[in-house]
């Protein structure tokens, strides 16, 4: 054994991090053949990667995001049915329940218009207009997802090295809590943790924490997940559009609360049948851990205007995750090492092609060019 206590070893690849962007590079290495050890501060994966919707929206973007949420769509499949975690193709359910909303959706054009009895035949929901049925969109359980593909990457022969934590790093040196790895390329992907080993990245990109309220409630029968005209105002690609304007203007008038809490509303149901609920958004570089219950309240308020009946709630919890001025931070303080994190909420939907394209730059073949 060397003096690090794991033997004279050396790596391809280090990541810090097993959340879904950290495993996106490991699993993205892996295909090319690479040795990986992936270290983990935690026993387990218990962060943002298990704590949201599940749902890969993969044409709700537009610019980096939409060609980083297409590359991760195709990954979610192939690591679907190599690690033999549920994933459903249904697609995904935008609900219109004003006439602004509908023209928002028909504006951005991205799928097909229904009707309102079209939207009733998908989705047990009330009140609405007209929607539009998103076919490339796919959801996963969170819940199952991240640790499957942890379990097929460590089958793979990726070395995992839980409750090992990062305490700093130089060209081909990561120095852990348990000791040195010698690696050719290292990979922080610790979300918003960006600012504990590198204060002057994080203070440049502007990076904060986002803290969510979201609930887990009994199912109402989805089979497909459902977005709303909140939803429309924070994707790009209705957000940009023209008619939306209407629909902030209406919300604000008739229910301010909904911008006050930042206020995603959408839904997904779990395998189990289980619904999960959200979500709010609150901003600061540190999440006081004290949640509102008038933030839950409001979400079971929407929730049951939504399918006509109240919901019961089996959970609440609180999630984080990195927020920026800009949707992803890559930077590289050193050569060979690269820090990454999706820096708003749609890491499920592109953080494996994040994660692909960063590993694609790390290991170009020599000569090649960009």
């Amino acid at each position: 054994m060397g003096e690090n206590g794991f033997g004279e070893q050396r790596y391809d690849l280090a990541v810090v991090g097993a959340g879904i962007v950290g495993l996106g590079h490991a699993a993205a290495a892996v295909e090319r053949g690479l040795r990986v050890v992936v270290v983990e501060r935690s026993t387990g994966i218990f962060g943002s990667s298990v704590r949201n919707f599940g749902q890969i929206g993969t044409g709700m973007h537009s610019g980096a995001a939409k060609e980083y949420a297409e590359r991760t769509r195709g990954l979610w499949l192939r690591l679907a049915e190599r690690a033999g975690f549920w994933l459903r193709e249904t697609g995904a359910l935008m609900v219109a329940r004003a006439d602004d909303e509908l023209a928002v959706l028909e504006e951005a054009g991205l799928g097909d218009i229904l009707t309102a009895a079209q939207v009733a035949d998908l989705a047990p929901v009330v009140g609405v207009v007209g929607g539009m049925l998103r076919v490339d969109d796919c959801q996963v359980d969170p819940r199952e997802a991240a640790p499957a593909i942890a379990a097929y990457l460590a089958a793979q022969g990726v070395e995992f090295r839980w409750r090992t934590s990062a305490v700093g790093v130089e060209a081909g040196v990561l120095h852990t809590s348990r000791g040195e790895i010698v690696a050719d390329a290292i990979v922080f992907a610790v979300n918003f943790d960006v600012d504990q080993l590198f204060p002057e990245i994080a203070e440049a990109h502007g990076v904060e924490r986002c803290g969510l309220d979201m609930l887990l409630a009994d199912g109402v029968g989805l089979t497909i997940p459902v977005l709303t005209g909140t939803s429309m105002l924070r994707y790009s690609a209705f957000s940009s559009m023209p008619s939306a304007t209407a629909v902030r203007a209406r919300y604000a008038a008739e229910d301010p609360e909904l911008f006050e809490r930042d206020v995603n509303q959408m839904y997904t149901e779990r395998p189990d049948g289980t619904l999960i609920v959200g979500d709010t958004h609150y901003r600061d570089t540190a999440v006081p851990p004290f949640q509102d219950e008038d933030a839950f309240a409001l979400l079971e308020r929407l929730t049951a205007d939504l399918f006509g009946r109240p919901v019961r709630v089996r959970q609440r919890w609180q999630g984080i995750y990195a927020s920026a001025p800009n949707d992803f931070l890559i930077a590289s303080p050193h050569e060979g090492v690269r820090v990454v994190s999706v820096t708003t909420g749609i890491g499920m939907t592109t953080g494996l092609g994040l994660a692909a394209t960063v590993i694609d730059d790390l290991f170009a073949p020599q000569g090649a060019t960009s």
